[in-house]
């Protein structure tokens, strides 16, 4: 740090003059007075003054500031931290000042970020351990009664067995959902690009989950009729989990006898934007920012009626933005939902007839 150090003789400088100024008028109107005045002793005593004034006060700065400030750096360097500017450390104090205001405003927004982090941290460990002992007590809770003397009943042993079997499958559900979230935040996941009809693409999603819709008698529709194909660039079994999430979610928590509607738009240059509108409960306005978290839910109840993993969404919004591509989601509370994102449209290139030319 010392060698990166530069003196300032600012202070010295106007300092010295200040001293100089006010013994120069005193000195003059005192020999005034004394009827003495010569003007060639007043320049030579300028002259001397401020060159004794000078050394003196520089001399003071450097033992008693120049120190301490080059302290201060070195204190902070102690930090381990990145050099709290470029140019080289001054004792000028306004860049001094200057230069500590700018490091603290950075040390107090680290620390407020950590604390983001931690609270975080903290709530999301309580999740994924909220989410996993769930089924695990289920499944032991099957198991032990099973070892209890319940495995003599073949009815109750298969009944039970099933049971367990399916909190099993939760486990996996959620494992594999983590797995895979992982490696979309980490950039492990190769997404294969391909050009396939997003509308045929979700037309099969409704097909798949026709029968969930009807039990709720939810119907699986387009805006409009769709008869010309719309090509997209894109990993199409991604997509196609995007898609499936957001219908599911639409079943999930869409009124009986609603409606979930899918559209599909040009959008800017290149883009196609596809809006998955349904006419359910909605989401209000505080939880949506919120709304892409790992296992963050609207309903606190507790419940788990709905089932999945709670990472749904947040795979949606991984999954998009590895595509380089933008989702959005509008809500009225009670009145319903609508979740959109954007993929990269196929330029269409004109066909061109070369026929024969008769003469």
């Amino acid at each position: 740090m010392a060698e990166n150090f530069k003196k300032s003789y600012r202070f010295a400088y106007l300092s010295s003059l200040y001293i100089t100024v006010l013994l120069t008028l005193a000195l003059s109107v005192f020999l005034y007075f004394q009827s003495v005045l010569n003007p060639l002793f007043i320049i030579g005593f300028v002259i001397v003054c401020y060159a004794i004034c000078f050394l003196i006060v520089q001399y003071r700065v450097e033992k008693f500031i120049y120190r301490r400030v080059r302290r201060i750096y070195d204190d902070i360097e102690m930090l381990d931290v990145e050099k709290i500017g470029d140019s080289p450390v001054t004792t000028d104090m306004r860049t001094l000042i200057k230069e500590v205001e700018k490091f603290a405003q950075k040390r107090k927004t680290e620390i407020e970020t950590l604390k983001i982090r931690e609270t975080y941290r903290k709530e999301f460990m309580g999740n994924v351990s909220h989410e996993l002992k769930t089924p695990l007590f289920t499944v032991q809770g099957y198991i032990l009664t099973l070892l209890d003397g319940a495995k003599d009943d073949p009815k109750i042993l298969e009944k039970y067995l099933n049971r367990a079997s399916k909190g099993v499958d939760r486990l996996i559900y959620i494992v594999n959902d983590l797995d895979m979230i992982t490696k979309l935040e980490t950039g492990d996941l190769n997404l294969n690009y391909t050009n396939f009809d997003i509308v045929e693409l979700v037309q099969s999603v409704f097909d798949l989950y026709e029968m969930k819709a009807s039990k709720k008698n939810i119907a699986l529709t387009f805006d409009m009729n769709y008869t010309d194909p719309i090509m997209v660039n894109a990993d199409k079994e991604r997509i196609q989990q995007v898609l499936s999430n957001l219908i599911v979610n639409s079943i999930k928590y869409g009124k009986e006898d609603g409606t979930t509607e899918v559209s599909i738009e040009d959008l800017i240059r290149n883009k196609t934007i596809v809006r998955i509108t349904d006419n359910g409960e909605g989401i209000a306005q505080a939880h949506i920012p919120r709304l892409f978290e790992r296992f963050y839910r609207v309903d606190k109840s507790g419940s788990r009626k709905e089932g999945g993993s709670g990472l749904g969404l947040a795979i949606v919004k991984h999954i998009i933005e590895a595509h380089h591509e933008r989702i959005y989601v509008e809500s009225d509370y009670r009145v319903g939902s609508e979740f959109s994102f954007t993929l990269e449209k196929v330029k269409k290139f004109p066909v061109v007839d070369i026929g024969t030319k008769t003469a």
